[in-house]
């Protein structure tokens, strides 16, 4: 599908949908760690880390927000400073028509501009759409977690993937 909407910065306006996005993929298990919703509210320090290096973007389509990523520090100490954890979402009606793809090309082709020289994103490791996404995208397994998560008395493991923009 061709998409012709707009990816702006997030403003504070965003926040309540951002969460609607993120707390609609918690039932499913495969894309966060969070097991229960979160609100807006305990997301407000979150959203106020984002800034110019590290932006939090939305995808605006027909005046909607349907999909946000997110570019976050890596592991906080500054010797990390070319790398990003990068975190993506699509609202579930959206999902497997390509937007998903089309945002993770436009957030690689941004990390130059934003003093990004490594992107690292977190994925389950039975998250099998977003490992295909991210691999088609040029990523590559830097490694695994096994079994780190516990989510509904079941354990997963977690995948580090990662791309040299």
């Amino acid at each position: 599908m061709q998409w012709h909407g707009t990816l702006r910065r997030a403003q504070k306006r965003d926040l309540k949908r951002i969460v609607e996005i993120y707390n609609s993929s918690i039932p499913s298990r495969i894309s966060t760690a969070d097991t229960e919703p979160v609100s807006v509210q305990s997301r407000l320090s979150w959203f106020n880390k984002h800034n110019d290096k590290r932006p939090l973007l939305v995808y605006e389509h027909g005046g909607e927000v349907i999909a946000w990523v997110s570019f976050e520090d890596f592991y906080g100490r500054p010797a990390y400073h070319l790398t990003a954890e990068l975190s993506l979402y699509v609202h579930k009606n959206y999902q497997s028509q390509g937007l998903g793809t089309k945002l993770l090309k436009d957030a690689i082709a941004l990390s130059p501009d934003l003093g990004i020289s490594n992107i690292v994103g977190f994925v389950f490791s039975h998250n099998k759409a977003s490992l295909k996404m991210l691999l088609k995208s040029g990523f590559e397994k830097w490694g695994d977690l096994p079994q780190i998560a516990e989510i509904d008395e079941k354990l997963y493991s977690l995948t580090i993937m990662g791309l040299k923009v």
